[in-house]
């Protein structure tokens, strides 16, 4: 970390755990370069003589060290003192916790009474080092309070208008894809949430909060909390209440939160995400078996109606199936596809996550883009066991899509792809089984089965 005496701010940090995007060197969170980006924690007190983020600060060092056993290192600046009001603004950091506490203690020695007042803030541009077109993610604010729970506020919006929300608690900050910072004021104060355009290019969000007055001789301490680190949901958990919903799987929480439960225990007994992934897509492809039997068994007498119907009638009283749930199998699925995408997209866990041989980042595309092309191929073997469609242009358009989804996965992450293979693979299982078992049922009604 690098910190500066210009407000006693972190200007820089860089994530020793963490790879950079390009995969050499060490991640740089915050950075107080103009290029590739801006982002700076910053804080300060306001009211008369009070040192604000521009305030010039003093320290002992000029540079600090953990010492080796050691599980906190405390680093200390000193304002200006200014008509008998001593501030120092002191950091925390703790060995392998991404939490940084940060407090100011504030002693009034003036002949006065003074009521000061303490924001904390985080300084963007409106870039982002992350996604791509073919994977947008989003980067800007963010803010959490028990009234209007998470949100999410894009830089357009700050340029639109300046946010000021007052609130009991919670917390602001800056989010982008696998990352977050956040500011987290003490608990049992009063805060406004602002946003504020500073240029065009520049952004800042953060909070404000009054404090109690300080009677003359008194000293007030003011603690707060700053997270910078990934978006690790144990990490964001036990920072503040909250914190996690930064991965945010939008409307499919629900669905998705237990999805990377399961993903992240499934883990924890292979010790590798891609084999992970592979048996969760199992467990799910197990899950839905009878439902996507039944969709694919009404496929298959698709051209005969006749056919079709007393068919369904016989796997109605056979499997216990209700009539009306034609489109269910398909609809039930649905959501859950598309919660494990998002959470294969979101995990910073997945980041620079082997797989095995040339698979060594499962968040990035595949350097030899196999498996986008055996995926191509499971769509091939897919098509040609699906019962053909008597629309013509529908058929043409079934035997392009194998092509068309293999280039469009070339630009997908190699989790992402991998999933889609392994389901399309189980897929193909499951509709050789049911045609196996379709045909054998077909032959023992005619006797052609030997008891």
């Amino acid at each position: 970390a690098e910190m500066d005496t210009n407000g006693a701010d972190l200007r820089q940090l860089t994530l020793r755990q963490h790879r950079a995007n390009e995969g050499e060197g060490q991640y740089e969170l915050l950075s107080d370069a103009a290029n590739p980006m801006l982002y700076v924690a910053q804080s300060g007190l306001k009211g008369e003589n009070l040192p604000t983020h521009r305030a010039v600060f003093t320290t002992a060092q000029t540079e600090y060290r953990m010492e080796d056993g050691a599980d906190n290192l405390e680093v200390r600046f000193t304002a200006p003192t200014e008509n008998g009001v001593a501030v120092e603004k002191v950091y925390t950091f703790h060995r392998n916790n991404y939490a940084i506490d940060v407090r100011y203690e504030i002693k009034n020695d003036s002949a006065v009474t003074i009521t000061p007042s303490v924001y904390y803030q985080i300084i963007h541009d409106n870039q982002s080092n992350q996604g791509s077109a073919m994977m947008p993610t989003f980067t800007g604010g963010a803010y959490y309070n028990e009234a209007d729970k998470f949100n999410k506020v894009k830089f357009d919006d700050m340029a639109k208008q300046d946010l000021a929300l007052k609130s009991k608690d919670g917390w602001v900050g800056l989010v982008q894809h696998y990352f977050v910072g956040a500011w987290i004021p003490q608990d049992g104060i009063e805060r406004k949430f602002y946003t504020t355009k500073l240029t065009d290019a520049y952004y800042s969000i953060g909070t404000i909060s009054s404090l109690a007055a300080i009677e003359t001789g008194k000293t007030l301490t003011v603690p707060a909390r700053l997270y910078l680190g990934p978006q690790t949901q144990k990490d964001l958990e036990a920072t503040a209440p909250g914190l996690e919903y930064v991965v945010d799987y939008g409307i499919l929480t629900i669905i998705a939160k237990p999805l990377f439960w399961l993903l992240s225990q499934l883990y924890e007994w292979v010790k590798n995400w891609g084999v992970a992934i592979i048996l969760l897509t199992v467990i799910i492809k197990a899950a839905f078996f009878k439902l996507s039997a039944t969709s694919y068994k009404k496929e298959k007498f698709g051209d005969d109606k006749q056919k079709m119907q007393q068919a369904m009638l016989e796997m109605y009283r056979t499997e216990k199936i209700n009539p009306m749930g034609g489109c269910l199998p398909i609809l039930v699925q649905i959501p859950v596809f598309i919660a494990l995408y998002w959470v294969l997209l979101g995990s910073v866990e997945l980041r620079h996550a082997p797989f095995f041989g040339w698979i060594t980042d499962l968040s990035a595309i595949d350097p030899w883009y196999i498996l986008p092309l055996l995926m191509g191929a499971t769509m091939i073997i897919q098509t040609y066991l699906n019962p053909a469609p008597t629309d013509p242009i529908q058929a043409k358009v079934m035997k392009i899509m194998p092509v068309v989804f293999s280039i469009f996965f070339f630009f997908f992450p190699a989790g992402l792809v991998l999933y889609w293979l392994v389901n399309n693979i189980l897929s193909i299982w499951q509709q050789w089984f049911i045609n196996k078992s379709i045909h054998a049922e077909a032959l023992a009604k005619k006797g052609h089965v030997k008891k």
